[in-house]
């Protein structure tokens, strides 16, 4: 269920999935999200289509059209002036607003960038990365 919340790209599959009311391609679906490789390895045979279609939709990441960018992740000891910073670096930031996580680990919050190719950038810079902490980055482009 993480995914799709997480994973737009991933969402969209899913969703067709279910339109097309292919409850063995979900359950397989739904297996290698929960499992990985155990999974990969009962149904490569059956399915191997439907296993690369579902690794594409995992890691697939979608179009950047805004230059407004959520984010989740930064270490909350960088405050909002320290990741400021660490994103300007990339280009011009018009707005930001920074939180810190309920559990106080981690900045959360929005940031609109001067352009979408700076978001973009910001974007494949660091999404996913991992900061040390266990969770990666998460950053999103919001439309």
């Amino acid at each position: 269920e993480e995914y799709i919340w997480t994973k737009p790209m991933f969402k969209e599959f899913y969703e067709r999935l279910k339109r097309d009311d292919d409850h063995n391609k979900m359950n397989v679906c739904a297996e290698i999200c929960n499992e990985g490789d155990d999974a990969k390895g009962r149904y490569m045979n059956s399915y191997p289509q439907l296993i690369q279609e579902i690794e594409e939709a995992l890691n697939a990441k979608p179009e950047v059209t805004s230059p407004r960018v959520s984010f989740s992740g930064f270490p909350a000891n960088m405050g909002e002036q320290g990741l400021e910073m660490t994103l300007a670096a990339l280009g011009e930031i018009q707005d930001i607003v920074c939180n810190e996580s309920d559990d106080g680990i981690t900045l959360l919050g929005e940031v609109t960038f001067g352009s979408v190719d700076v978001a973009k950038a910001a974007i494949e810079q660091y999404d996913g990365m991992d900061m040390g902490m266990g969770d990666q980055l998460r950053m999103i482009s919001i439309n």
